[in-house]
């Protein structure tokens, strides 16, 4: 059973990674780069800041540290204890696939979808009162995630894998925040 649901993932990931094309690589390349998502990442906090105000928002920003923290973490553990070789490592594939990024670290899950994910969960759950479409957020982490198969460095059950981490810890730490903003924060 889990060699056929292996196999069809490969399958799944070959067929993702094949829809790209050279024309697009650089888009993909920045898309998957954090650090070109800040401001983003400011505007969330601008809408949170809006909300909450100063005090909780700083309170925030310390949850949404500890959850990436913890994040990376399971991440990591998992990677090192189940090491299954990335796509673009792997020979099996590597001559099927367009490999657009190399990475030596191991596959699975991806660290990428469960931070963005977890992110995304903690935050729609904080702004969800205030904002009507906050479920638009969730398109974050599903593009950020695909530029991982697209570049050839995660299958895709890495991804979902990824996704099901973050949901867990995010609404795990949003429910600690709402904790310890009931006792830090107990007026509002």
């Amino acid at each position: 059973m889990l060699e056929k649901i292996l196999q069809s993932d490969v399958k799944l990931l070959v067929f993702l990674n094949g829809l790209g094309s050279e024309t697009f690589d650089g888009l993909w390349l920045i898309i998957t780069k954090q650090a070109y998502w800040t401001p983003f990442f400011l505007f969330l906090f601008y809408l949170i800041y809006k909300k909450i105000g100063s005090k909780q928002t700083l309170f925030v920003l310390l949850f949404i540290a500890v959850l990436i923290t913890c994040t990376d973490q399971v991440t990591n553990l998992v990677k090192n204890n189940v090491q299954r070789l990335r796509p673009c490592n792997n020979e099996d594939i590597k001559a099927i696939i367009r490999i657009v990024q190399q990475r030596n670290s191991f596959s699975f899950f991806s660290g990428h979808a469960a931070n963005s994910m977890a992110a995304a969960t903690f935050i729609f759950c904080l702004l969800k009162p205030y904002y009507k479409y906050m479920s638009f957020l969730f398109l974050w982490p599903l593009i950020f995630a695909y530029s991982r198969i697209y570049l050839g460095l995660h299958y895709p059950i890495d991804i979902l894998s990824g996704f099901v981490v973050g949901i867990v810890l995010g609404f795990t730490f949003f429910k600690l925040y709402k904790k310890a903003q009931a006792k830090y924060f107990p007026i509002l």
